[in-house]
């Protein structure tokens, strides 16, 4: 491209890869995303670097690792951890403002407490919060406007806590219209930022970054009777770990699945949740497909890459679970992820092991920006070109908590799965004898000689990036020859070896 390209970044909370058609899934109703993917590139392994929201999107703003941007939690349930990023802190979204880019953002930010979207250079109304925030005064304004009803919910559906008290509202029919839904609004303000920066660009060839990012599908699922209904449950086939009996497995999962109240609810009702969850994806799908509509009309297809993926993924019943939470499983680790650049190739399809980080380095790229800024991110633009690479033959991911402090490092290679938990069991997956992650096989003696490989390979990994998790693994695994002094003491000349502490 000869000049910078413009960029459109669709984004969604807490989506499943498999609730795509494009990703395999023959009941799908995503006409537009499965259309991207058809006319781009779509990642096959494609992760999250944590999954949880404030976390990732952070990510994502600023091309560093969670445990580097320490933004680690989001704060409705946060455990201690710092709620905005540092003063100074590196944004993509300020390197485009420097060069001239318009830069908007409508719908969920997420990335802290204090500081809105605004203070990191983007335009659009301020939309806080993890939720939909159907009280939000732009939203009843919309409304207004257009003379739509106001949001009201019926048919509630939700467990029982192990306390007696309910559980968390997973699902609710909506009692207004399609135009009247949150993400119908997200979609007209994100079309009307179009317009004004198709306009900008016409007059003066400036370059826009407009983000779009849904709250959906995102539990609760609160949807009109169309897509509330679109899917038969009957039709929906059950994920295979919703045999998961959690033997073997970190006690926090059984702790977690009772927190979700799975057990409470009969199957029945996963088979709806997870029918009605397929919904809240094709409505989004609807909306996105408005916003593509706009940018044909308005010229903009041939000069503007366009990226769609998420924060994270969710569980919807898979391994007697809801939400995300402390479990590294591929159901909230591995994503969609959608990529077309102007130029580029159509129905690439990569298998390299992806980032939601390399999303920074990529937009980067895209506006003749150095990508090192992103320091943990590396630009995809030679995977869309359909070029050979080398790429990292495996992935490293982490998590810090959530309702509590957890910390976890996974290593996820081609066929292998390595989860620490340095309160509870680690654990090790064949994926390709056991694609559900049901067998937790890293005590199995078979595979000592695999497990000792996987955790001095995430080791040196972790040391090398300068997560201090790996001091942790230093004490109680054979992670090979140390070369510092484990105690940080200095102090025995006996042991310290010279090496960085």
């Amino acid at each position: 491209m000869t000049r910078p390209a413009n960029i459109l970044f669709l984004m969604t909370d807490q989506h499943r890869v498999d609730t795509l058609g494009a990703y395999g899934n023959k009941l799908a109703a995503t006409p537009v995303l499965d259309e991207l993917a058809r006319t781009g590139t779509r990642f096959d392994r494609w992760y999250t670097p944590t999954a949880i929201c404030t976390p990732a999107r952070a990510s994502l703003l600023t091309g560093q690792a969670p445990f580097r941007h320490k933004l680690l939690a989001n704060h409705e349930r946060n455990v201690g951890y710092i709620e905005d990023l540092a003063d100074g802190q590196f944004t993509f979204s300020e390197a485009l403002r420097e060069q001239g880019y318009n830069c908007g953002l409508i719908g969920k930010w997420h990335v802290g407490t204090h500081k809105a979207a605004a203070d990191f250079g983007f335009d659009g109304p301020d939309l806080p919060g993890w939720h939909n925030p159907v009280d939000h005064p732009d939203y009843l304004a919309y409304l207004a406007e257009h003379e739509l009803p106001p949001y009201r919910i019926s048919d509630q559906v939700r467990g029982t806590l192990p306390n007696g008290g309910p559980g968390n509202l997973l699902a609710a029919r909506l009692h207004q219209p399609v135009e009247a839904t949150f993400e119908h609004y997200l979609a007209t303000r994100a079309i009307e930022t179009l317009e004004r920066y198709a306009a900008d660009r016409e007059a003066s060839d400036q370059p826009f970054f407009l983000a779009l990012h849904f709250f959906g599908p995102h539990l609760p699922y609160i949807l009109p009777d169309e897509y509330y209904d679109l899917i038969d449950p009957a039709d929906v086939e059950l994920p295979k770990s919703i045999a998961e009996t959690f033997q073997g497995k970190p006690p926090v999962q059984r702790n977690y699945s009772a927190h979700w109240t799975f057990d409470t609810m009969p199957i029945e009702t996963t088979r709806k949740l997870i029918a009605v969850y397929w919904g809240y994806v094709a409505l989004i799908d609807r909306q996105i497909g408005r916003v593509m509509a706009a940018m044909e009309r308005l010229g903009l297809v041939d000069d503007t890459a366009v990226f769609f993926t998420c924060d994270h993924g969710e569980f919807t019943g898979a391994h007697r679970l809801h939400d995300k939470g402390p479990a590294m499983y591929e159901d909230i680790y591995r994503t969609p992820g959608l990529l077309r650049v102007p130029g580029a190739p159509e129905g690439v399809v990569r298998d390299e092991f992806v980032s939601l980080l390399d999303c920074t380095a990529t937009i980067l790229e895209l506006a003749g920006l150095d990508a090192k800024l992103a320091v943990d991110s590396r630009s995809l633009l030679p995977l869309v070109g359909g070029a050979e690479a080398e790429w990292d033959e495996d992935l490293v991911c982490e998590f810090h908590g959530h309702h509590f402090p957890y910390p976890q490092r996974m290593l996820r290679t081609e066929r292998y799965k390595l989860v620490v938990n340095p309160d509870s069991v680690n654990e090790l997956y064949d994926l390709r004898l056991d694609p559900d992650e049901l067998l937790n096989v890293y005590e199995h003696p078979e595979h000592a000689e695999l497990r000792s490989r996987l955790l001095r390979r995430l080791y040196g990994l972790l040391r090398d990036r300068g997560d201090n998790f790996y001091h942790w693994m230093t004490s109680m695994y054979d992670v090979g020859e140390v070369g510092y002094d484990p105690t940080l003491s200095g102090l025995d000349e006996a042991t310290y070896q010279g090496g960085r502490p």
